[in-house]
Parts: structure tokens; C-alpha cells; sequence
């Protein structure tokens, strides 16, 4: 009998699976599909309850509203001159690190011959620049200080890529996973050519062990950010996630087909995502969902819902999403 995990892989690789794969999120009684193996030297003090510090000093803040997400705490930046990064930034020091034993304290909650592991370094490099200087002066410093910011880029780089070798060997990963999150609701903040200088190089090298390894690779990039489709293919990645209804979906599933898995389609923030949203509502938004992007496969079902974890209203919208993809897409290949 197929596996979560088999059935998962077989979407990643482009294959038609047996049903839809779901991400993250298991059902009753069923182990996940896939897992984020959390690798403990990039976690810092961070946690969705508390906030805490990543590994560069970056405090977080958590918000229970929307179930724990996290954000540097305002007005708490850690770096306001791009020319000063050698002074504040300090990567973490790999000496001595245990790597066996901590990949097997990391994944030890996982069962992998049910549950695919998917791998990630970071949060992203236009990302982390925010993070240590915010938006509006990370966004300068890329205008007026390019040179600074990529050295910043490679001195992170550097040290992702040494961890990035330990964890493929041995952490194993199924699936690699590489982000930024780069885009609004409208447009990327900037434009593919500032892409093609600053970030893809950078997104390259992370990606390439992935693709030396013959594993799926994943792109995580919230927002319309649809314009870097092209240069993620040239480097490898053979999945976008959380692809987000801003983007024109149709178009991109017609256009690359199954080159390009589709995880999510998700209207995050439409009504069925709303507290308060009927029942009918959130299981026709599944359906709906389904329905539009699963026909011939490269489609992983992925349904963010956002509320307190512990608030009865969102534990049944979160139910009633299960209860749907359930009944409709693990049938959705037999029936359709």
C-alpha cells in the first residue's frame, strides 16, 4: 500500500499521484506527508509561544492571534548601517557541533518511512537583511549600498552552505527547501534584474545541493512574486509553496504543468479563511481549490488558516477543512 510519504514524492517528482498529497498538516489518524526537520544549531531561542532571539541576535515577537507567527520586535533592529554589518553580524560558531547526534534528537518525533523530510537553512537572504534592519532599511541599503549588501549575503551564505553540507549528510533530507519571502500583496519589492544580481546567486549555491542530491526542491515565497518563476527553474526548483492566489495560478499551471508543483492555492485571505466563516463556506473553498489545481497532478493541497490555536472556532474551521480534503481529495483522482 502507498505511503503518505510515497504518495507525496510521486507529486514532487512530477508523477500523478494516487490522491492529493497534503502538506503539513496530517489527518486523524494518518501520519504527515512531509515534516520540517528543524535543525536545533539554526533555531537560536526562537519558539511560537515565547518569540526569542534567532542565531544573529534578531529578537522575535509571537502573536497569538495568528497562531504564533512571528516578527522582529519593532524598533529593535540590530543593525542601522549597511557599511557596519562586520561589526554586528557573527556567524555562529560550528566547532565541535555533534552533527549525528543532534539530526537524530531533530527528527526523532519523525517516522520516515510514513513521513518525507524536507530540509531548509533559513528564512531567506532579502529576508534576513529585514530582519536585521526592517524593510524600509534593508530596501536603501540595497539601492545605495549593493556592494555592502552583497558581501553581507555571502558572509550568511558562507556559513549556511557549511551547515547545508552537514545536514545533507545527516539529516538525508527527501525534499530541499530554500526561501524568501520577497513580494507583496501586488508586486515584488524589487525588480528580477536587482533579483539576478543580489539574491539568485545565493539562492543558487543553497539550491544546488539539493539538485546534486536528486531531491525535490522547494521555493517558499509568500505575496505576487510570480516574475522570479523563470529564474527559480534555472536553479533547480521544482516546487513554489505557499502559491498564493495573488499570482496568476492558471496561467502558471498551463504554462509549466508538472515541471512546477503547485503547494497551496490556498485563498488565505479570503472568506473562508475568516473567523466566524460558515461551514459551507470553508468546504467549497476546498473543493473549489481542489477542483482548480489538481487535475493532471503537480498539486500538493495546502490550506493556511490562521486564529489562536487554542480557540474553539478556528480548531473546527481547521476541522471542517479536514473533514472536506478527506472526503473529496483523496478521492479527487479515482472520481475525476
Amino acid at each position: 500500500m502507498l505511503t503518505e510519504k510515497e504518495n507525496y514524492l510521486m507529486t514532487m517528482r512530477g508523477e500523478q499521484p494516487e490522491w492529493v498529497p497534503r502538506s503539513t498538516f496530517p489527518s486523524p489518524g494518518r501520519p504527515p506527508a512531509t515534516a520540517m526537520a528543524m535543525t536545533s544549531i539554526l533555531q537560536g531561542t526562537r519558539n511560537m509561544i515565547t518569540g526569542g532571539r534567532d542565531i544573529w541576535g534578531v529578537e522575535f515577537v509571537t502573536t497569538r492571534d495568528t497562531g504564533g507567527m512571528a516578527l522582529p520586535k519593532p524598533g529593535r533592529f540590530i543593525l542601522d548601517d549597511i557599511r557596519k554589518w562586520r561589526d554586528v553580524i557573527k556567524a555562529p560558531d560550528l566547532t565541535g557541533v555533534d552533527w549525528e547526534m543532534m539530526a537524530k534528537k531533530d527528527m526523532e518525533h519523525i517516522d520516515r518511512s510514513q513521513t518525507a523530510v524536507s530540509a531548509m537553512l533559513n528564512v531567506g537572504y532579502f529576508q534576513q537583511l529585514c530582519n536585521f534592519m526592517g524593510f524600509t532599511n534593508g530596501l536603501t541599503a540595497m539601492i545605495e549600498e549593493p556592494d555592502e549588501v552583497i558581501a553581507l549575503f555571502e558572509y550568511l551564505n558562507k556559513f549556511y552552505l557549511a551547515v547545508g553540507e552537514k545536514v545533507r549528510d545527516y539529516y538525508r533530507p527527501d525534499v530541499w527547501s530554500i526561501a524568501d519571502d520577497n513580494a507583496t500583496a501586488i508586486n515584488p519589492f524589487f525588480s528580477p534584474e536587482m533579483y539576478r544580481e543580489m539574491i539568485k546567486p545565493f539562492h543558487a549555491s543553497e539550491a544546488r545541493i539539493g539538485v546534486e542530491m536528486g531531491v525535490p526542491v522547494d521555493m517558499h515565497d509568500c505575496g505576487r512574486c510570480e516574475d522570479f518563476i523563470p529564474d527559480w527553474l534555472d536553479i533547480g526548483v521544482t516546487c513554489w509553496n505557499p502559491a498564493q492566489l495573488m499570482n496568476n495560478l492558471k496561467g502558471i499551471k498551463a504554462k509549466y504543468g508538472n515541471r512546477l508543483v503547485l503547494c497551496g492555492c490556498w485563498d488565505s485571505s479570503g472568506p473562508a479563511s475568516w473567523p466566524g466563516a460558515a461551514e459551507e463556506t470553508v468546504r467549497q473553498a476546498v473543493r473549489d481549490c481542489i477542483d482548480a489545481f489538481a487535475p493532471g497532478g503537480g498539486f500538493v493541497f495546502w490550506a493556511d488558516l490562521y486564529g489562536p490555536a487554542d480557540d474553539p472556532e478556528y480548531q473546527e474551521r481547521v476541522r471542517w477543512v479536514t473533514e472536506e480534503y478527506d472526503a473529496y481529495g483523496r478521492t479527487f483522482y479515482q472520481t475525476h
